[in-house]
């Protein structure tokens, strides 16, 4: 364009796309093919050896893919990034980078509760530990920091309660402790909270959710900050300083500098863990992001009006969302998403655990189901489906106890919707 910086909107349009160079059309086409032709053999060769950039085979990487990791990255102000299948594919990933057998990670209690059952479970088979510190207590991440730790995991808007986190606070202990911060920010998305611009150095998201948008598409993504020294880090990240024998002794740091990391995420762990993002997928998300800015505002919009009501209705004991006031986290709202305090967030009910089941199967016009960031109103009880495999104190550190209520709110008329809580009260 000119010397101007473009604005989020334009980026959510245009960033990473042109024109179809054959054929000339204006939306991102599908690729659906499984490899791609190469020039001659030296160009195979350079595919294969790392010396050039290009396209080889889908599970590696595909033209409607880097669209959409060209978009992300820059919505986050990252360096580069790589999309993958789900976003607990994007965890595994980008762990896989960082993490050695015996190695920990410290992780916040307050997450997605898929989150805490693969990080507590399923990584043990990599032998890969996870450490648990509290987001509302900055210095149980200083505690837990041991020669062991490789680094810190966060979510920006804590997933069910929408709480949010001192992005800041914990960048400032990753950086003493010399670990990469890892912030998922799925929940906020670029539109209400960049981390990279508040000291993370990986940025996760699942596409399924906001970025999507729509309910009809899952994926993931890794989005590399190019701010951590892994030159630095001396041996601690083997997989990007040591020499790798998969590509004739190249270090990635070397050779990549400050997207090293997304690379080895793509050479190193999609290309062999297999994760591929469909690029019909691509696609759909693609046109999600496209309208990222005006939904997320309403989603946000109609959160506060909905938390609002649900204050003051008497059958709530509380609410819990940092667009109110009287929440506690309110002032760090103010801080990282003066926009709005995102579109998840949860409630408790007087009548407990029960209460709360019954709510979700009056509910009409929410949709009781296990996600959130669809454009619909979206329900759930945590302690009974997405947490129940934790046990009751698990639960409640989460923030997912036994009365409480999550939604996601849609972009429907909030009159609606408010009208909706109002009648499955009742109930």
């Amino acid at each position: 364009m000119t010397d101007r910086a473009p604005g989020f909107a334009t980026l959510a349009i245009h960033a990473g796309a042109q024109p179809d160079p054959t054929t000339g059309a204006r939306a991102t086409p599908i690729y659906q093919t499984t490899s791609f032709v190469f020039n001659d053999a030296d160009h195979a060769a350079s595919l294969f050896g790392l010396q050039a950039f290009g396209n080889i085979y889908t599970r590696i990487g595909n033209p409607t893919n880097a669209v959409l990791e060209e978009r992300v990255a820059a919505l986050e102000g990252g360096t580069a990034a790589l999309a993958v299948a789900s976003g607990h594919a994007a965890q595994v990933v980008a762990l896989q980078q960082l993490l050695s057998p015996g190695d920990e990670f410290i992780a916040a209690r307050k997450l997605y509760g898929g989150s805490i059952n693969q990080f507590t479970h399923a990584f043990k088979s990599f032998g890969w530990n996870v450490v648990w510190a509290d987001t509302d207590d900055v210095s149980t991440f200083e505690a837990a920091v041991t020669p062991r730790t490789k680094a810190i995991f966060i979510e920006s808007l804590a997933n069910p309660s929408g709480s949010v986190t001192d992005i800041e606070a914990i960048a400032q202990v990753a950086r003493k402790a010399g670990v990469p911060l890892i912030v998922d920010n799925t929940l906020a998305t670029p539109y209400l909270i960049r981390p990279i611009d508040h000291g993370a150095d990986i940025v996760l998201h699942s596409l399924t959710k906001f970025l999507g948008g729509h309910g009809n598409s899952i994926g993931g993504i890794i989005v590399d900050a190019g701010t951590f020294d892994w030159a630095g880090s001396g041996d601690k990240y083997p997989m990007l300083t040591a020499p790798r024998p998969e590509y004739h002794g190249i270090k990635l740091q070397e050779t990549f500098g400050n997207f090293a990391f997304a690379i080895a995420c793509r050479v190193l762990g999609l290309r062999d863990l297999g994760p591929a993002l469909s690029p019909f997928n691509a696609f759909l998300i693609l046109t999600g992001i496209e309208t990222l800015p005006l939904r997320v505002q309403k989603h946000s919009d109609n959160a506060k009006a909905v938390a609002d009501y649900l204050s003051r209705h008497p059958a709530v004991a509380a609410v819990s969302y940092a667009g109110l006031p009287e929440d506690k986290y309110y002032t760090l709202a103010r801080k990282y998403c003066p926009k709005g305090a995102g579109a998840v967030f949860t409630f408790s009910l007087k009548g407990g655990y029960d209460a709360g089941v019954k709510l979700v199967s009056n509910l009409k016009l929410f949709s009781h189901l296990a996600n959130v960031g669809d454009t619909r109103s979206l329900v759930i009880h945590p302690a009974s489906t997405t947490h129940s495999q934790l046990d009751d104190a698990a639960k409640i550190k989460a923030g997912a106890g036994p009365d409480i209520v999550r939604i996601s709110v849609g972009i429907e008329d909030k009159e609606d919707l408010i009208a909706d809580l109002e009648q499955a009260l009742g109930a």
